[in-house]
């Protein structure tokens, strides 16, 4: 019997979707929940499960295809058996048999092993920076190949170009930007319906929104000093590295507290104020920019908030992102810094009204306590909806970031040490 399966609905107002990736083909036996396709909406990726076990008969869809939510997508014949597997113990005794003198003696000599050539891609690894990568994707290296001199090990643009020079240039003697034949070609792909709707949002968010943006400028060597010192304590007791996110959050759930306005949106004639803070953070996925929500930030600690980062940047990363994860943000961080940008203007991400970027860090020369010296520094962008946030709030607020990450003592309530003793 032919079981149809259907395009369940992703959420309200989605009536169609793109079909990503067939994971099972006509033919093939699959179990009861097994996956069977990747669908793409306007929001997510999510794939669809079998409902029954039996062998496919008959997919309505190729990959690339659009289809209306709720139609049949493929039929499955549950009344089909299982196909039939090998016996563990004949199994066995054949791997024993092929392992004996005798065979090794009759097999034919091995050929020589070939070397594959280097493909345009690099195992995943969350301890490579993006530029990085790209670099070793072009000169042909592997993770195990280049030293990680940075935080945790992590592998950086110099790095890439120490192993490069150490091995005397490049693996790979092509180069990428050079068009040998002369030929001037162009290629025309159609716009998956998660890039239609950034672009779709993006255009909204200028558009609909009174935005302005300010900047300010953070010393990052009072945090940098504080994750060198405790960061091997940190990852021995909570099981997770310290990275620059959680302090980030942290201080904008208190800044939020601070200034309501910033956490606030318009809804109608309304203002919505929101006493929680469900901080958006954005991501580059493999289809495009996603942005995860880390909820009720406002109550976790740095470790919680730092696993929630990495729990959510690996299910982006597999595209494994729910509807509900990327849901519901009263605020927005992003953060530039990790592909070398030194300055920019974010877009607010509706109905939000305020985000933050946040750039690379630059040792730069400034004046402290009359000195000129060198310090490690990140500038930081606002980017406010100013028909509910004024000048006073937005710069106050940044202003408030930038104190207590220049001051990390402050940001477990907000106070400074000396304050709490003088009940300040």
């Amino acid at each position: 019997m032919a079981i149809e399966i259907k395009v369940p609905s992703p959420g309200e107002s989605i009536s169609e979707v793109t079909v990503s990736k067939w994971l099972k083909q006509v033919g093939d036996y699959v179990k009861l929940d097994e996956p069977l396709v990747e669908l793409e909406s306007e929001k997510a990726t999510f794939e669809v499960n079998a409902e029954v076990a039996g062998i496919i008969t008959k997919q309505l869809a190729k990959d690339g295809d659009e289809i209306k939510v709720g139609s049949v997508i493929v039929e499955i014949d549950n009344t089909a058996d299982a196909p039939a597997e090998a016996p563990k113990a004949e199994t066995a005794k054949a791997e024993i048999k092929a392992a004996t003198p005798a065979a090794k003696e009759a097999a034919p000599k091995a050929a020589e092993p070939i070397t594959k050539p280097v493909t345009q891609s690099i195992e995943s690894d969350v301890h490579i920076a993006p530029l990085a990568k790209e670099l070793m994707l072009e000169h042909g290296l592997k993770p195990a190949e280049v030293n990680g001199t940075g935080p945790n090990g992590r592998i950086t643009r110099t790095d890439v170009l120490e192993a490069i020079v150490a091995n005397g240039g490049s693996k790979t003697a092509t180069n990428r930007y050079s068009n040998a034949s002369g030929e001037r070609n162009t290629r025309v792909e159609k716009m998956t319906n998660l890039r239609k709707t950034v672009a779709k949002r993006l255009v909204a968010a200028k558009n609909e929104t009174a935005m302005l943006t300010t900047f300010n400028e953070v010393n990052m060597k009072p945090i940098m000093d504080l994750r060198n010192k405790y960061k091997t304590a940190f990852l021995e007791k909570h099981e997770i590295s310290l990275g620059f996110m959680s302090f980030f959050t942290r201080a904008c759930c208190i800044a939020l507290q601070d200034w309501p306005a910033v956490n606030a949106f318009i809804d109608g004639d309304s203002i919505q104020y929101n006493d929680y803070c469900d901080i958006s953070i954005a991501v580059s996925g493999p289809r495009g920019l996603v942005v995860p929500v880390i909820r009720s930030a406002e109550t976790l600690s740095l470790a919680d908030i730092e696993k929630e980062v990495k729990r959510l940047a690996l299910k982006a990363r597999d595209n494994k992102l729910s509807m509900e994860e990327m849901s519901g943000g009263t605020f927005t961080i992003t953060n530039g810094g990790v592909f070398g940008s030194m300055m920019s203007t974010p877009i607010v991400n509706p109905p939000q009204s305020a985000i933050l970027g946040m750039h690379n860090i630059i040792e730069r020369p400034i004046a402290e306590n009359g000195q000129l010296v060198i310090r490690p520094m990140m500038y930081v962008a606002l980017s406010y909806d100013h028909r509910i946030i004024d000048g006073k709030e937005s710069v106050s607020f940044l202003v408030r970031v930038k104190t207590l990450l220049e001051n990390p003592e402050m940001l477990f309530d907000g106070k400074l040490p000396t304050e709490k003793v003088l009940g300040l």
